[in-house]
This record gives structure tokens, C-alpha cells and sequence, in this order.
């Protein structure tokens, strides 16, 4: 069931992604050269909490970290460890948070330093994805008008995009109806209302679509070893058009 939030659940699911907002952009900033994974994650978890917020991700089907820290061929679910950033490389860092009841989730690929112009392609070609999939998020049109644009746009530049992980819906639950996959053709799925929340968060490679997950069980990886790149946004429907609530101001 595809629930439509009112206004006041919208003010409150803008709060929460604030937070999200806030962390990333500081954990944009510590994204360096020596840094340690697991030093993102503290300080995330530790300015969720001073927000009076509480980290979605911890514990969620077991995850055992605040934020998916997901390096290189990492796509997604990377779990923070020891490992040290190095030059060169590119991450992508996803945030969750609970706030008075309602979620906030987003997330986005950072340099490490100095990387290829072919990693720097990738990262612009998902960004521009994910903002060319949140223009089709508008009253009337259809789910799968997302998916294409982000496809479309992706394919366009020479890059795959992920089956096996898909956008969602978005409130009282991290993951709500519906599924927003970031491929297939326009004019199918799901009618879009004035007050659905989307989490639409292309997933693209540089090589072969393809997933493996390794032992861990969560860290997927691109099956060629080739770059993934992930940039996600929590996107309201509005009458107004599109509210994207985990950007800042």
C-alpha cells in the first residue's frame, strides 16, 4: 500500500532529512586521504544522536553500523571498518535517520582527492541521474518515468545501471511502497499523488550492471570490479512539483 503523507508529515520527514543533509555534508568535508572509514561513521552516528535523532541503518536486519560506506567497487552497504581512504579513490556514503517518527534517507559518492577523469565522469553522469529521475517525480506522472530518465541518461554516457537495488518509498518505514527501480521504460507502474515520499537513489557502474555480495552478507560489489557510483535524494510529491527534502537550503 502506497501511503500519501499530509503536510504537517511532510514538515516532520523534512526535519529528519535535514539531519541526513547535515551529516553528509560533514562527512563530505573529513572525506581525505588517511581517513578511516570508521571515523565517518562515528562522527555521523554522533551528530545524529546530538540531533535527537537515531540512526536508521544500526541494527536494521542486522546492519551493524550507522552509515553504508561503500569504497570503489563498492556499490552499496559497504559496513565502515579500519580501511584508509586513499587518493584517488571515490566513496559513496549513504545516510538513514528516525526522527520524531518519520525517516530520512540519502546519500552521495565523494572524491578522494585527485581521481580519473573517468571516475570524475561517472560521479557527474549519477548526480545528473538522480536529479533528471526527481524532475519526473511530479502529480500524474508514473513511477517508471523515474526509472527512465535515470536509465536513459546513464546509458547515455557508456555506464550500467543496477538492477539488483532499487529506489522506494519512504515515512513511518525506512522502505515503503513503492519500488522505484532505476531502469525500465516510461508510462508504467504506479500513478504518482500528491504526497508520496520517494527515496530515488540511482545505483551506476562503470562496467557490467552486474552484482556479487561478499561474505559479509550486505557489501555489494560490481561483479567486473569496475567503479559504482550512488546518489540518492528523498523526494516529495507535491503539487508544486518536486520537494527534494534531504537537500540543505
Amino acid at each position: 500500500m502506497i501511503v500519501c503523507k499530509g503536510k504537517a508529515e511532510l514538515e516532520k520527514m523534512r526535519e529528519a532529512n535535514l539531519i541526513v543533509a547535515r551529516v553528509l555534508q560533514q562527512l563530505g568535508l573529513m572525506v581525505r586521504p588517511g581517513t578511516t572509514t570508521a571515523e565517518l561513521d562515528a562522527h555521523a552516528e554522533q551528530m545524529i544522536v546530538k540531533a535527537g535523532g537515531r540512526p536508521a541503518f544500526k541494527g536494521y536486519q542486522g546492519f551493524p553500523a550507522t552509515v553504508c560506506a561503500s569504497v570503489n567497487e563498492q556499490i552499496v552497504h559497504g559496513i565502515p571498518n579500519g580501511r584508509l581512504l586513499e587518493e584517488g579513490d571515490i566513496i559513496g556514503i549513504d545516510v538513514g535517520v528516525l526522527y520524531k517518527g518519520y525517516y530520512g534517507d540519502a546519500a552521495w559518492t565523494f572524491p578522494v582527492g585527485q581521481i580519473s577523469e573517468p571516475a570524475k565522469k561517472l560521479l557527474q553522469a549519477t548526480m545528473e541521474a538522480l536529479y533528471l529521475g526527481i524532475e519526473q517525480a511530479v502529480v500524474g506522472g508514473r513511477v517508471s518515468n523515474i526509472s527512465a530518465a535515470i536509465q536513459g541518461h546513464a546509458e547515455s554516457h557508456g555506464f550500467s545501471v543496477v538492477r539488483k537495488f532499487v529506489g522506494h518509498g519512504i515515512g513511518t518505514a525506512l522502505h515503503e511502497e513503492p519500488q522505484v527501480p532505476n531502469y525500465g521504460k516510461p508510462g508504467r507502474g504506479p500513478r504518482l499523488e500528491a504526497g508520496m515520499v520517494l527515496a530515488i537513489e540511482p545505483m551506476v557502474n562503470s562496467g557490467v550492471p552486474d552484482v556479487r555480495v561478499l561474505g559479509d552478507d550486505w557489501t555489494a560489489v560490481t561483479a567486473d570490479g569496475g567503479l559504482s557510483a550512488h546518489f540518492e535524494h528523498s523526494v516529495a510529491v507535491t503539487d508544486n512539483g518536486p520537494w527534494i527534502l534531504s537537500q540543505l537550503d
